[in-house]
């Protein structure tokens, strides 16, 4: 039985690629990864011409497709497996799907987003066999749009990554809060700091903002994230409207990190961990965001209790990313 895999995607550590090819490992197995950040390693004018002129299309996409197209030709993998908006172009795709294997995407971004679509990746779509997407959301579309294969998959966390820290739970923050500072994201923020929360901010872009530049910690690795969220007493998850997001990567990392969290009140959150208090503590709006936060930050063992519940209900429940790839695969998990 052929069961080689061929993966497109980030292999850095943070990124969903080197969490399948975690996963793949675990499987057994035959993996190959092509590094999508060849298909962008270009003069920063030159991306920076494509990115603007040429609607968002990687500098080497012809030549990264051709690459893929021949590790295909000589692996001969089952499956080819991409993420997100895969530097792959549609020919490319017709002739990979010409040796026999089976092309999936794992779509981890709305392709719809205005900050991210991208004209050529649009057209690429209908080339897979089967679209895989954490957003509810996108489902629909994706069928309207030509798509043959389209199904609802979550987000995940890694093991490997995500679990096993020696930090203490002495707090060093009130609230940490990880991701990119999106504009809709700010007045939540500025409104914890207004109310006198003591607040690390990790992710890009908080310094545009004068109510957020103290707080800025800058881009942060997962040994550091897994110290900031041990050491906070609340984690909050907010998901990324502009991505139409149900929930987000935090969702499953923060809880297999062992947080206390704050959580965007979605009915995906409410799936995967439950009704109110069983987990986590939701917010639809930022007074009640406030409410809640003053509450858990007063409460200690009612922190202890959540976390370590949402920690459980997490690793107990087959999400891990080895999980979410044999689903994609139809494998049964090891």
């Amino acid at each position: 039985m052929n069961e080689r895999l061929l993966l497109v995607g980030n292999p850095e550590s943070i990124h969903v690629g080197a969490h399948l090819y975690e996963g793949a490992q675990g499987l057994d197995l035959a993996v190959r990864l092509c590094d999508a950040r060849e298909a962008f390693d270009a003069p920063r004018w030159q991306g920076r011409a494509c990115w603007h002129l040429l609607g968002r299309r990687p500098a080497h996409l012809g030549r990264f497709s051709a690459s893929v197209v021949a590790v295909c030709r000589e692996f001969e993998p089952a499956w080819l497996l991409t993420t997100g908006q895969a530097p792959v172009s549609r020919g490319g795709l017709a002739a990979i799907g010409k040796m026999g294997a089976i092309r999936l995407n794992y779509l981890t971004d709305d392709p719809w987003n205005p900050a991210l679509r991208a004209p050529w990746f649009l057209k690429t779509l209908p080339g897979y066999d089967h679209i895989f997407s954490p957003r509810q959301s996108n489902l629909e579309a994706l069928r309207a749009h030509g798509c043959r294969g389209v199904s609802y998959l979550p987000f995940a966390y890694a093991p490997s990554k995500h679990l096993g820290t020696a930090a203490t739970r002495e707090s060093a923050a009130d609230v940490v809060f990880a991701g990119g500072a999106d504009r809709d994201r700010v007045p939540p923020i500025a409104a914890l700091i207004a109310a006198g929360f003591r607040l690390a901010l990790y992710g890009g872009y908080w310094k545009r903002y004068p109510e957020t530049r103290p707080y800025d910690l800058g881009q942060a690795d997962l040994p550091t994230l897994r110290k900031a969220v041990a050491a906070a007493k609340v984690a909050l998850c907010l998901v990324r409207r502009a991505n139409r997001d149900g929930h987000v990567m935090r969702t499953f990392e923060l809880a297999a990190m062992g947080a206390c969290m704050l959580t965007e009140d979605t009915e995906e959150h409410r799936a995967i961990f439950g009704a109110e208090g069983e987990a986590v503590v939701y917010f639809g709006s930022i007074p009640e965001m406030i409410e809640k936060a003053r509450w858990l930050v007063t409460h200690d063992d009612e922190r202890r209790r959540l976390a370590a519940s949402a920690q459980a209900r997490i690793t107990s429940g087959r999400n891990t990313y080895q999980d979410r790839l044999a689903c994609m695969l139809n494998l049964s998990p090891s």
